[in-house]
């Protein structure tokens, strides 16, 4: 077990520094990833010299660069969350928007009509998982 403090810990860590880290993911058609993040989502998207797109995070949280990949194979996970006060206000929107927000069918979620599991003690918030146009899920759901 690491007892050391926090100080004490970034002073040996010199070479590797978390302060600009970021995360990433790819997709198969920067394009359509660009029309969906920037013009249906609404979110900051830049395209970078590379050509990949920036796409900036609200409230100080930093970016998320998005890179296409020939042989791009969508996530199997939730990439990326959107906390939002109403989740049915949020899917509504999304759905006016021409995103579809009932992707799954399992039982053990619990979806109803829209795609939304509302949270029970002991299974987590309301969620309702979407995916951008190269398949990758997201979800909007309550905060904590």
């Amino acid at each position: 077990m690491d007892t050391d403090s926090p100080e004490a810990h970034a002073e040996r860590m010199t070479a590797f520094n978390s302060t600009h880290a970021f995360s990433g993911f790819s997709v198969d058609d920067i394009d359509a990833a660009r029309a969906f993040y920037g013009d249906v989502l609404g979110m900051d998207v830049t395209t970078n010299e590379m050509g990949f797109l920036d796409i900036a995070l609200g409230g100080g949280g930093g970016s998320i660069l998005v890179y296409a990949k020939p042989n791009h194979e969508p996530a199997s996970y939730t990439i990326l969350n959107f906390p939002v006060d109403d989740v049915e206000a949020a899917v509504d929107e999304l759905n006016a928007r021409g995103v579809v927000t009932k992707i799954y069918d399992d039982p053990q979620l619990g979806t109803d009509a829209k795609g939304i599991s509302h949270g029970q003690p002991g299974r987590g918030p309301d969620i309702a998982w979407f995916r951008d146009p190269a398949g990758n899920v997201l979800a909007v759901l309550a905060p904590n």
